[in-house]
This record gives structure tokens, sequence and C-alpha cells, in this order.
């Protein structure tokens, strides 16, 4: 399949990708082309920026979380009916698991998707001392993936004098710059950049990010670049064989063999609530595509907002996002906190997720040493520690294997400040490099609820599992009306 792609890739965090990566969305969305984004690793608030503001279709993609071939199958399938992919790269190019291991990695994604790497590099403060930095990063290119350089933060009287340096002594092309602008800086806080919708003026400052970007780095040569990436192939067979086996075990009346499975589904299907506001926002968009394909309806409602669950639902899943930053709304909605601890108290069945967790329980404490009341289904207090508790990849694994997992392991990520007195111990979470392991993670017939952030194609029995546990709860005749 042949489809023109490039990553968005620098030597490290901060050095402007993500406004970068919106720039360049903006510019070929303007110019006619279907674009396509993809955040390379465990990241849910750069995507905000390319679905919310810019409105693209965006995916994450993790060769630690799903390996090379289906990684691939994964972009291939979603990229099918694009004309442009553009990868925004995380952390600094070669970084991957442990800071060590390519697995994660901005390049390995690379190198596994055969995308040429435009490569953004911070010069502020920087002389002819970039000079053997971008060197190193391209001897360490082994697969000669990095096409083009990128200079952030640097004048334009600067740039004309050492382009022409650096393209004599590093044979590498130059395709341009961007300077020091207030309009293309935005604002982080502990888990990431602000959240799209918290950003002034957002539109106006990526739509100024792009207009500068236009101007000052060569568009054309970017889409060269694009246009020189080789074919990408993926086992077609090993796929299609893939798509059987996620239908296996699934009742789908007048369903009749293989894939048409999945188009069968239209009927009696059981409805998951995925809770999603400003204080839960962390989904990933696979997830989400996997219980549609094991026959979930998904419909979504706020915590913050609304008063009463979804109308007929059967399973609630709720993601992370910033609930601290909500805390007082969320505990001013007496209806909804009555509403989810009946439902879980009904058995219906429940995922929750490191902000989704900290909802769940009977307080949640914020930095600032202010108690508010949750939801009460987890009878303990959710607190703010004040440094990271938890960070990076893990794989989990159940101790009773008969629940969610079907005694394989899923993988995952964890990043909170916060802590609890009730973490679980229903299931190890093992780290891939050290090997340290950890209980965590409430986990019975109908809950799973913990900090860890999971990432379900990395173990599709875990959706398939939480579709099953919801069409059960539905043809008991359970269903919501709260």
């Amino acid at each position: 399949m042949k489809i023109n792609r490039v990553m968005i890739a620098a030597p490290k965090s901060g050095s402007g990708k993500t406004v970068v990566t919106c720039a360049l969305l903006q510019i070929l969305k303007d110019q006619g082309w279907k674009v396509a984004s993809y955040k390379c690793g465990p990241d849910y608030i750069d995507p905000m920026f390319h679905e919310k503001i810019i409105d693209v279709s965006v995916k994450n993609l993790d060769t630690f979380f799903t390996e090379e071939e289906k990684t691939r199958e994964l972009f291939l399938n979603s990229a099918a009916k694009t004309d442009f992919a553009v990868f925004e790269g995380v952390m600094g190019l070669y970084d991957g698991l442990g800071g060590i291991r390519k697995e994660g990695s901005s390049y390995h994604l690379a190198e596994v998707t055969k995308t040429p790497i435009v490569l953004v590099v911070d010069a502020k403060g920087m002389g002819r001392s970039m000079i053997p930095m971008i060197a190193g990063f391209l001897s360490y290119d082994k697969k000669h993936l990095i096409q083009g350089i990128l200079l952030n933060r640097i004048s334009k009287g600067y740039y004309e004098t050492v382009k022409p340096l650096i393209e004599e002594e590093l044979q590498t092309g130059l395709i341009g710059y961007l300077p020091e602008n207030e309009e293309l800086h935005f604002e982080s806080r502990h888990l990431g950049l602000f959240l799209p919708d918290e950003v002034d003026n957002i539109k106006e400052k990526l739509q100024a990010a792009s207009d500068l970007f236009s101007k000052t780095v060569s568009i054309e040569d970017i889409k060269e670049i694009a246009e020189s990436a080789e074919e990408a192939e993926f086992d077609e067979t090993s796929a299609e064989k893939a798509l059987i086996d996620r239908c296996k075990g699934i009742d789908y009346e007048k369903a009749s063999g293989g894939l048409t499975k999945r188009a069968a589904v239209r009927n009696s299907r059981p409805t998951i609530a995925v809770a999603k506001d400003e204080a839960f926002c962390f989904y990933y968009a696979d997830n989400i595509q996997l219980l549609e394909e094991y026959g979930a309806r998904i419909i979504y409602f706020s915590p913050v907002h609304d008063e009463k669950l979804p109308e007929g639902c059967h399973a609630l899943l709720i993601g992370g996002g910033y609930p601290e930053l909500y805390a007082k709304e969320l505990s001013a909605n007496l209806k909804m906190r009555g509403a989810v601890k009946s439902a879980v108290e009904n058995e219906m069945p429940i995922v929750a997720e490191c902000g989704g967790f900290m909802y769940l329980h009977s307080f949640l404490k914020d930095k600032e040493g202010l108690c508010y009341d949750m939801a009460g289904v987890i009878p303990a207090t959710c607190f703010y520690t004040g440094e990271l508790v938890r960070f990076g990849y893990i794989e989990l694994r159940e101790k009773q294997k008969d629940f969610w997992l079907n005694g394989k392991g899923i993988k995952g990520h964890e990043f909170h400040y916060y802590d609890s007195a009730c973490n679980g111990a229903d299931v190890m979470a093992v780290k891939p490099v050290t090997g340290k392991e950890y209980p965590c993670i409430i986990a019975n017939k109908t809950q799973w609820m913990g900090f860890p952030h999971l990432y379900y194609p990395s173990n599709t029995a875990f959706a398939s599992a939480f579709v099953d546990k919801a069409r059960k709860y539905q043809k008991a005749g359970n269903a919501e009306d709260m």
C-alpha cells in the first residue's frame, strides 16, 4: 500500500513537535488533502490538538504495545482512505522503553512503518554546536530515515547564515525554520500540555502558526519527503485470521461465517456508557473501536454535567483525565454520583482507569488539601502526593485468570501524582525493562478499576470480555434508567 507519510520527530521533548505537527496538518487540510495523524506512544493530549482543533482523524501507534506486525496492520487499516499521514514523535527520536530500548521509540515506529523523518531541532541558545549534535543523530540513523531538518526558535538572519554551513558539512537538506514566537508556544502541566479547550484562542493561535509555517518552511520539500516513503506491507493472511479470531465466541444472531460476523452486529447490541467531558477525556481511539467491533454500542455521558446515566446502558467506562481540576463540580453533582454508585452496586460491569478510578473513591483530596465527596464506590480517599507516583510502561497479569484477560497479559502505562490506600491487588504489574513487580487493580467478574491505562489491541480478549459482560448484564434484563 502506497501512502504519503512523514514523521515529525526531535532530539528531545519540548522541541516544538506538537506545534509543527499541528501547523503542517492545518496546511495540508486547507490544501484539500485527506489527512490522518498518528501519535507515537502513550499520549492522550497531543492527539486532542489534532482531532479537536484541526478536525483530522487521529490514532496512537506504539511498538511496545502491539509489536511490529500488529503496528503495521493498525496503521495500514486506518490509513487506507487517506492521502497523507503525519506522525508526531514522542520524547527524543531514539528514546524507547526505559530510555534505553528501541521499542516504543519514535525511530522504531518510523522503521516499522517505513516512514521518513523530519527532525525538529530546538536551536535556541545554540551556535555551531548544533552541527555535531545533528551529525550525531544522522550517524545513528542506520536506516537513513531522516530526510530533512527543521530549525526551531531561530531568527531568520541566523538561519540564513547557518543553513549553507550545515548543508555543506552534513550533506543534508534544511527545509526551513520557525522563529521564536509566542503563538508557537503551548503551556504545560504535570501530565503534558494544557488541554485544547483550556488554551485561549487556540484556533487563532494554530492558524497563526500555520500561516507563519507556510512562510518559513518549505511545504513542497515536506511533500517530496512524504512521497518518497516506501510502500508499507503487512501479512494480510494474519490480519484476516485476527479478525476472524476476534469474532469467535460472540453470539451474533443470524451471523454466518468469518468476517461477515462484524457486519451482522446491528440489533440487540449491549450499550457501554463512556464518560467523556472536560474531566474525563483520555481514551485511545483503537480501544473504543475494538469495543464497537466486538458488538458494543458506544454512548457518551458527562459526570460533570449530566444528572443521570444514559438510558438503557449495560456497562460503564470511565477513563483518565483531570478529575482533580473539576472536583468541586463532580462533587456537587449528587445525582450522577448516586447513579454511578447504584449502577455498580447493581453489578453493572465497569472499567475505570486513573482519573475514573479516582472518581470512584469516597473522597478526593486535592493538592490544596481540600477534600471532596466522590462516587463512593471504593471506600477510601484518593490524595495528591506532590510527586510522580508511577510512570511508564507496564504489562498487567491477573492473579485469577478467568475474569478479563483470558490467562494472558495486557500492556498499558501509568502516569499519576495521586495515590490511594486502596489501589487493589488482584493484578500484578511488571515493568518491561527492570522486571520490577507490584500489585494493583481491583478486578472481579464485573469490575476492573485502577490507576493503569490499558491499550486493548495488545490483548483483544479484554475488549471481548468487557462487551461480553455488558451483554450478559443486558440478557439478564438489566439496564440503567436513572
